[in-house]
């Protein structure tokens, strides 16, 4: 599943362009992750094009030496001026530096991370939890959930309300997609 999980990405040509300059970016523990890779492959299961509707492509990557606002704006300068020609969003986000954020915006608490890939295990939904850059995946729930369109609260991140939110806005998108038994339930949405 993995090779034809890196086959649908790379249909997207903005995934692939950022992948083919992964180096000029130099993010320390960086991934490409989120909406961008788990949206393309819902929108070649629907019949759309790759790009339909991506709102933004996000980078993670981890630098705990530096955990200023001021050094990740540098990041998102650096990356907007390497990849503008590709003319969409482009968010770059210290995972070192979210713990500070995330309660304010979100209104849930959030432990402080020691890695990239720690950010990507609490997406809020199980299936969306991927990550990739040159030659390596990270799914810590595997690719299952995420072509069967299944969404499932990610235990890690049980915020109920934020998942609702999340799965309402996909299903939005992606009517076929599905709730699990057991989230749906609990959520009311079906």
């Amino acid at each position: 599943m993995q090779g034809r999980f890196f086959a649908d990405i790379l249909r997207n040509r903005n995934n692939r362009a950022i992948l083919d300059r992964w180096s000029t970016l130099a993010l320390p523990d960086g991934w490409l992750v989120a909406g961008c890779l788990f949206q393309t492959v819902w929108n070649l299961q629907a019949g759309r094009a790759p790009e339909a509707d991506i709102k933004d492509y996000d980078l993670f990557y981890f630098d705990s030496r530096d955990t200023s606002e001021e050094s990740e704006s540098a990041v998102q300068a650096h990356i907007d001026e390497l990849l503008v020609d590709l003319d969409v969003t482009i968010e770059a986000s210290n995972q070192a530096r979210v713990h500070f954020w995330y309660e304010s915006y979100f209104g849930q608490p959030y432990a402080e991370l020691r890695s990239a890939c720690e950010g990507i295990d609490r997406f809020l939904v199980s299936a969306t939890c991927v990550g990739v850059r040159p030659g390596e995946l990270y799914a810590p729930y595997g690719l299952a959930l995420l072509y069967d369109g299944v969404l499932s609260m990610n235990p890690l991140l049980p915020h109920r309300a934020l998942f609702d939110r999340k799965a309402r806005s996909y299903l939005a998108r992606w009517p076929w997609l599905r709730i699990e038994p057991r989230a749906a339930a609990q959520s009311g949405i079906e």
